[in-house]
């Protein structure tokens, strides 16, 4: 297999967990590990995780802790780790932040995409589960069908409506979004299309990006997104890998394209500040041009630095199975 079809493994996938399904419907289980000193406490505090301090960031687990766990709006089951240890995201956004300190210690809380990039790949995962599945019990208290309170089971992975005559289940969820790399070749260098959005920092550019509407195949969202946004037409998408990005609640799909020949870039203004394409030159030699690219951690910066990879025997061989590209 050719190196652009291997995409390298990505941050906050991989998770060390096995989510042992049957064990989350074992209440008895459940608080057993919760007073079990060896099980591990992964805290939430208002969207942020609990890092410790040192030269690397590493995520800090307490141990089972009665007045914590009392004082948790909910308690969720991760799974096991590969030492067997019972696993757990606890919410305790409802401490005020003096309280904090106590129980930090020498470590605090912190936003994942401030630390992710540095942290042991496995260890970002099961923060990035934790912080998803505590945002989502925090985004949906009541049901949706009836309005009524909806409250957490199977070890916070179903939310029930208390109402009898309703008593619909709702189950975590994630929204699936396409991000792709863009591409065109003239016959003799590659450029990628980058687009910004006006409340990014200055100088930042990524990959074009957009949720998949009902009824809308993976490959449909491509075409569709990077046509509303630039008016590029696009040929032959192609699935790289997936990322979950918690940030808040998503499912990122990643995929190459080709352009198809013979289409002007026209930036829609209500989707992006501006788009441009950019050669591999001007992206490796970006801070003198005041290109900013999107962080380590995700995937947008995972497609950029594989294409930047890519030999130009291999970038060319795949073009001329594409169709022809228009010059600059």
């Amino acid at each position: 297999m050719s190196r652009s079809n291997v995409m390298k493994p990505l941050f906050y996938t991989g998770a060390p967990l096995d989510r042992d399904e049957a064990l989350r419907r074992d209440d008895g289980w459940q608080r057993d590990r919760l007073a079990d000193a060896n099980s591990r406490i992964f805290p939430v505090w208002r969207e942020h995780n609990l890092i410790a301090a040192g030269d690397t960031p590493a995520a800090m687990a307490l141990p089972p802790d009665g007045v914590l766990l009392e004082r948790a709006d909910v308690v969720v089951f991760l799974g096991l780790d590969e030492e067997g240890r019972a696993c757990f995201a606890v919410d305790i956004s409802a401490l005020d932040e003096p309280a904090l300190p106590n129980l930090a210690g020498a470590a605090r809380f912190t936003t994942l995409r401030r630390v992710g990039a540095l942290m042991d790949r496995g260890e970002g995962a099961i923060l990035a589960t934790a912080r998803a599945l505590v945002l989502w019990h925090r985004r949906h208290r009541f049901c949706s069908v009836c309005g009524a309170r909806a409250e957490s089971r199977d070890a916070g992975h179903v939310r029930a409506c208390v109402r009898p005559e309703c008593g619909a289940l709702h189950f975590p969820r994630s929204d699936p979004a396409v991000i792709m790399l863009v591409t065109q070749r003239d016959g003799c260098s590659d450029r990628c299309l980058l687009g910004r959005q006006a409340k990014w920092p200055k100088g930042m550019m990524s990959t074009l990006a957009g949720f998949v509407e009902p009824g809308e195949t993976l490959e449909e969202a491509v075409a569709r997104e990077v046509e509303e946004e630039t008016g590029i037409r696009i040929a032959r998408p192609r699935y790289r890998g997936s990322q979950p990005w918690p940030f808040p609640a998503s499912l990122m799909l990643g995929f190459r394209a080709e352009a198809a020949a013979g289409v002007e870039l026209r930036v829609n203004a209500a989707e992006l500040e501006d788009a441009r394409w950019f050669s591999r030159s001007e992206i490796r030699d970006r801070r003198s041009i005041g290109l900013t690219l999107p962080g380590r951690d995700s995937i947008a910066r995972r497609l950029i630095e594989d294409w930047l990879d890519e030999d130009e025997g291999e970038g060319k061989a795949q073009s001329e199975e594409a169709q022809p590209c228009p010059a600059w």
